[in-house]
């Protein structure tokens, strides 16, 4: 888990809720996240943390936070296909956090990380449309190398509340 590695290195412990919450539909990384961490927070009495992601493609200014819905109806082939008709090839994830307390106070952290979609398939390990997309200035996708290269972008958002939560004390 990526945020144990984060909490582990400011030595905040952290605990894994096992349950599955319903994730609502919303306009907004952000507000999916507010939406669970809340919730969870509330039901155990304690503070949680949730992180909720989306991607954009400019050209289409779409998915969002409908990412894992229309990736499962549009495979990497039809996306490459619809693409083909857009001379903008960029994007982004916009990845949002929240560290919720069981009062309904909220610390709330959203960044984006941009990307690019590129004209063919690359790597292994295929997973959605993975192979297509490229961090900026990037020429690999995130198929063709190893996560633990790239695992301190996508932890911007838990080192941002780790460090809330120890100016807290």
């Amino acid at each position: 888990m990526a945020a144990q590695s984060v909490f582990k290195d400011f030595d905040i412990k952290l605990i894994s809720v096992e349950k599955d919450y319903p994730e609502i539909q919303a306009e907004t990384s952000l507000e999916i996240a507010k939406y669970t961490a809340l919730q969870v927070a509330k039901e155990i009495d304690a503070p949680a943390i949730r992180e909720d992601h989306s991607l954009f493609i400019h050209a289409l200014n779409f998915p969002g936070p409908f990412t894992n819905f229309v990736e499962k109806k549009i495979n990497v082939q039809n996306l490459l296909k619809i693409l083909k008709n857009f001379k903008d090839r960029t994007g982004h994830f916009e990845i949002a956090i929240v560290y919720a307390e069981p009062n309904g106070e909220t610390f709330e952290y959203v960044f984006q990380v941009p990307v690019t979609f590129g004209t063919e398939i690359k790597g292994e390990n295929q997973r959605g449309w993975d192979g297509i997309i490229r961090l900026n200035n990037e020429k690999r996708a995130l198929t063709e190398y190893p996560e633990s290269e790239r695992v301190d972008i996508w932890n911007k958002g838990y080192k941002a509340v780790a460090k809330h939560i120890l100016s807290k004390n």
